[in-house]
């Protein structure tokens, strides 16, 4: 029997049996995180990402979950709430009445924000309905009793029951997207999933999972991780999932991370969807690019530091927690470097990259790296004066890459030198520093060096007395090649 009128998506999978097996609720956030993750990697190796066709349908609850700008091109969203959303929230200015009702009738007619009672328990959970050619998968993250449970399936008959369970909600609010969808459903009908693709899902998530975290939390190890409690887990050896001890502050990050990640990725989806209307005023779109911007920069905060705290938690070596690939460096830092020069700009900082005219390939995580290096740089930047000039210099190192990020000091610059006294840092908690001069909040300098270690990477910091910090970064290289060239090129930002 259904708890509430209409059955909620982890009820329709609970009783298909669709369940990862017993566990804490960290764990079972920790096994969306990573299915998630692996489900984006697998879109992104099944769909044809050139042309402007549609591929998919994705429906998901309360935010998108996939920010990779090839899949929001390339997939409808819809984002199911139960919060209200009130236009004006997203605009911390003021605007003209045509403006507003602009800006309105735009979140209107998107379609891609439906409601949710906030009595449904639907309500409740995290999901992701997807809804391609080559596969169909339902994931639901539920909780009950303070106890939470994830829940996947590629099977089209339970996604179809989940499909059922979201359209009738759909149909009693908006009865005429609900035709659109039910025929965009009808679309994406593969017969039975194929078992070339489950197999790929099951590599990508494996290659996310840490190593000896999979061994016990998965339904794959001892007695224990499946049928032990919570107490029996903290008395367990050093290498089970809570061999240390949780950490308050941790845990706090962790949650706080989350809570604020989530409603700037709606606001941040959006205002995309609004930037994608005709005939918006100039000063409109010039405002929404700036929202779009501060709500990219505070999500990628927010996930350095929930992996930062997640490294913590971790019983896994921190040095291979996620997965290392060899990957261009090049690609990464040209999408960067525009990025880290108008963040410069925006200081009244002038910062050069220069970088050898072939990069090498490194091994690391691509996502990962992008963010880390450029939270690494923005803290970097923060503590320096306005006028300061940095270089950011790429240079082959043996079988390494090093990545030098440093202050430019002329033989004259006394007023730099008089000004770059070392900033006062106040710890908080385990992970976390403040500086009371700037309100900042960052990573603290042991777990910045952890993030590095976990993608492959070595961070070492060096002290000049008075004339700042030298921040090195070295990349293992693929293989055991040593590349180098003595031609490089610099790339200039305009201030």
């Amino acid at each position: 029997m259904y708890k509430w009128i209409l059955p909620s998506l982890s009820e329709v999978l609970a009783d298909s049996q669709s369940t990862m097996g017993s566990c804490s609720s960290t764990k079972a956030q920790q096994q969306w995180r990573l299915c998630v993750a692996a489900t984006q990697q697998l879109l992104l190796d099944t769909l044809t990402l050139d042309g402007d066709v549609t591929q998919g349908l994705v429906l998901a609850a309360p935010a998108p979950v996939f920010d990779d700008p090839k899949l929001t091109q390339k997939l409808q969203s819809i984002a199911f709430t139960a919060e209200p959303f009130n236009h004006l929230a997203l605009m911390p200015f003021q605007m003209s009445d045509q403006e507003v009702a602009i800006a309105a009738e735009a979140t209107i007619f998107n379609k891609s924000i439906l409601p949710l009672l906030k009595t449904d328990p639907l309500a409740k959970e995290q999901f992701c309905l997807i809804f391609t050619k080559k596969f169909r998968l339902v994931l639901v993250l539920a909780e009950e009793n303070g106890q939470k449970t994830f829940l996947f399936s590629f099977d089209s008959e339970v996604v179809q029951q989940a499909w059922r369970a979201l359209s009738a909600r759909v149909m009693l609010s908006n009865p005429d997207l609900f035709a659109e969808l039910e025929e965009t459903v009808q679309n994406y009908y593969p017969t039975a999933p194929d078992y070339r693709t489950v197999m790929q899902f099951s590599q990508l998530l494996l290659a996310e999972l840490p190593e000896q975290e999979g061994t016990r939390d998965w339904g794959l190890g001892t007695r224990e991780a499946i049928e032990g409690s919570l107490e029996q887990e903290q008395k367990a050896e050093m290498n089970s999932c809570y061999s240390a001890s949780p950490n308050p502050d941790v845990e706090m990050l962790q949650a706080f991370a989350h809570e604020v990640r989530t409603p700037l990725t709606t606001i941040r989806t959006i205002t995309r969807l609004l930037l994608k209307q005709r005939d918006l005023p100039a000063n409109v779109i010039k405002r929404l690019k700036v929202i779009d911007r501060e709500c990219t920069e505070q999500i990628d905060r927010m996930e350095l530091l929930f992996r930062a705290a997640e490294l913590e938690t971790s019983a896994t070596d921190k040095a291979t927690s996620h997965q290392l690939t060899a990957m261009s460096l090049e690609q990464v830092l040209q999408a960067s470097i525009p990025r880290w020069q108008e963040a410069a700009s925006r200081r009244n900082l002038k910062l050069d990259v220069v970088l050898p005219q072939d990069l090498p390939t490194v091994v690391s995580n691509p996502t990962m790296l992008d963010r880390v290096l450029t939270g690494l740089i923005e803290n970097f930047t923060r503590n320096l004066p306005a006028g300061s000039h940095i270089q950011v210099q790429v240079i082959p190192a043996g079988d390494q890459l090093k990545l030098q990020l440093l202050p430019l000091v002329g033989d004259n610059d006394a007023a730099f030198v008089s000004n770059c006294t070392p900033p006062i840092r106040k710890a908080l908690g385990q992970l976390l520093m403040f500086q009371p001069e700037t309100g900042t909040i960052s990573l603290n300098l042991n777990a910045t060096k952890h993030l590095f270690q976990a993608i492959g990477g070595k961070l070492i910091v060096r002290e000049r007395p008075r004339y700042g910090e030298v921040l090195t970064v070295f990349l293992p290289l693929e293989g055991s090649e040593k590349q180098g060239n003595s031609k490089f090129k610099i790339q200039h930002s305009k201030v």
